[in-house]
């Protein structure tokens, strides 16, 4: 897939004279923390939308386990966790994004706290965990290892209570409406009913990652890269697309969907053995089992080749037994549905893709390259977390861009008249180009590709493979106006997964997630710089 020509501008047929028209001042793509929060910035003489493509309560960050990171304490400062942003990012990070992020983290917190989001607590202080890469602890975490599941909570609470809000839920968005430099709203097709076109003065998109490009993932079934794809049609500009992160600890039991083992387990001591029963971290790093992801991915990786077993283990069971299985209540049920005592039993775990660090270019305000479009969370390039993504950043992200998006998005449509009308779009279909595919064949063998080719280490002669496969299958997939979300998805994938690759190949040195076994060094002089795709156009930018 090496040229625009290959990707069609909108994946399905439609004519505005035959679809519903709905009208609305702002427009939120995504029902994640960044989309929520985005929606109660929205000023409420306004009209918002907010569409999510399953329940409210499906996204990564209802799944995120550790926490938020947050200075809550006289003996931790700011600088220090710039410090630690700036360390963990591998150089590539904005120092300016970095500090503004850091700084608007305790007063997110407090607003949170008053929609009703209830946060572990000792003695009516915050308990603070740490996790790698932190100097200090400043994890804030909720339910043990639930934060996620209870921000959303409060979070969705709070967004159905506004009048002026409707939430569109089990509703997929299929394309960015727009001329190539803004964007008017969207095309989206409800699960039930007849697909629709949304105007919006503004749109915010807040579409989550692309975890379920790779095999070993802990990401929803919904994190199939949506977002970067529908905003890459409409002309948008894409970074850092190469930088996927993988979390080292992944629980890998057969029959069991790839779960999260939350980092903060070693935050709280405990150790990575391998099969033999060697605590092998300090061999690769002196932080041991606290170094960053990055570094403790590639350590696993290394250890399961040194040692030939298909994974390495958590054991914790030099900690106390009822303090491990209170902290941990989920992990402690769902590696119980397996027969492990997470307090007494070795865990199984490997590295799964986890987060997407790449994505939409935007400005400390989260305005992308196109007018009218706004982004957040994890659809989006900040430069917040440069190669790798330091533990418990990404809630925080989140709330950060998903309000200054949110606000801005709002101010934006408050100046604009009332008298806008639909733009004369139209999308004829294409005769006779309805071949039955195995959809489900085609996805599994893109995840089981991009696992093997372009995942925790990659090469030119893996990537290669990868590109030379992604390109055979889009040449037959991507033409086709499918009438499912099914294969949208699968568009989707092929379409972020060709960028990635790109990015991957283009970028000849490791650094950060990104490692290349045959540039295993970090190259300072020549790769100090950004990589953006605009279409099948690439482009550097200074960091």
């Amino acid at each position: 897939m090496n040229s625009s020509s290959a990707i069609p501008r909108y994946l399905v047929p439609f004519d505005p004279k035959r679809l519903t028209h709905q009208f609305t001042d702002v427009l939120v793509i995504g029902g994640g923390l960044a989309g929520l929060r985005a929606m109660l910035e929205i000023d409420a003489s306004l009209s918002g939308v907010l569409v999510t493509k399953d329940s409210l309560s499906q996204s990564n960050s209802s799944y995120a386990q550790g926490g938020i990171a947050s200075v809550s304490k006289p003996e931790d400062r700011f600088e220090f966790h710039v410090q630690d942003t700036m360390l963990a990012g591998g150089e590539l990070c904005n120092l300016e994004t970095v500090q503004n992020v850091i700084e608007q983290a305790p007063n997110r917190i407090q607003e949170l706290i008053a929609w009703g989001t209830r946060f572990d607590e000792d003695a009516g202080n915050l308990k603070l965990g740490r996790e790698g890469g932190h100097s200090h602890n400043r994890i804030i975490h909720a339910m043990g290892d639930a934060t996620g599941r209870e921000i959303i909570r409060a979070m969705i609470e709070t967004v159905r209570h506004l009048e002026h809000v409707e939430v569109l839920e089990q509703t997929f968005t299929i394309d960015l409406l727009g001329d190539g430099e803004r964007c008017f709203g969207a095309l989206i097709a409800p699960e039930f009913g007849p697909k629709r076109l949304v105007w919006a003065k503004q749109t915010i998109l807040c579409a989550g990652g692309a975890g379920q490009l790779y095999r070993e993932s802990t990401n929803p079934l919904v994190a199939t890269g949506d977002g970067q794809a529908m905003a890459y049609r409409a002309g948008a500009e894409l970074s850092d697309m190469e930088f996927m992160q993988f979390h080292p600890t992944v629980l890998y039991i057969a029959g069991s969907g790839r779960s999260l083992i939350t980092e903060a387990v070693r935050g709280e001591g405990a150790h990575l053995i391998d099969r033999n029963g060697v605590r092998f971290m300090e061999q690769y790093d002196e932080r041991g089992e606290l170094a960053p992801r990055d570094v403790v991915s590639q350590a696993i990786v290394s250890q399961m080749q040194a040692t030939e077993h298909p994974c390495v283990y958590l054991d914790l069971s030099h900690l106390d037994p009822e303090f491990v299985r209170n902290r941990f209540p989920n992990i402690r049920r769902k590696c119980g549905e397996f027969g492990l005592d997470i307090a007494t039993d070795k865990i199984p775990v490997r590295p799964g893709a986890h987060y997407m660090i790449g994505g939409l270019t935007v400005d400390q305000q989260g305005q992308t390259s196109l007018r009218g479009l706004w982004a957040a969370g994890e659809v989006t390039c900040s430069g917040l977390h440069g190669a790798n993504r330091l533990a418990s950043n990404s809630l925080l992200e989140g709330l950060v861009y998903g309000a200054n998006a949110g606000r801005r998005a709002s101010n934006a449509a408050l100046e604009q008249s009332d008298n806008f009308t639909a733009l004369p779009l139209v999308n004829k279909a294409k005769p006779g180009n309805h071949s039955a595919l195995d959809i489900a064949d085609i996805r599994n063998s893109l995840k089981s590709l991009m696992w093997r080719c372009a995942g925790v280490r990659r090469s030119e002669k893996t990537l290669a493979e990868a590109a030379e496969n992604v390109a055979g299958w889009a040449r037959y997939v991507l033409p086709q106006q499918f009438d499912s979300s099914d294969g949208w998805e699968l568009q989707n994938m092929l379409t972020v997964a060709s960028v990635i690759i790109q990015a991957a190949r283009i970028r000849e040195e490791s650094r950060g997630v990104h490692y290349r076994t045959d540039f295993p060094s970090t190259n300072n002089q020549d790769w100090i710089k950004r990589i953006s795709f605009r279409q099948s156009e690439s482009y550097f930018s200074p960091v």
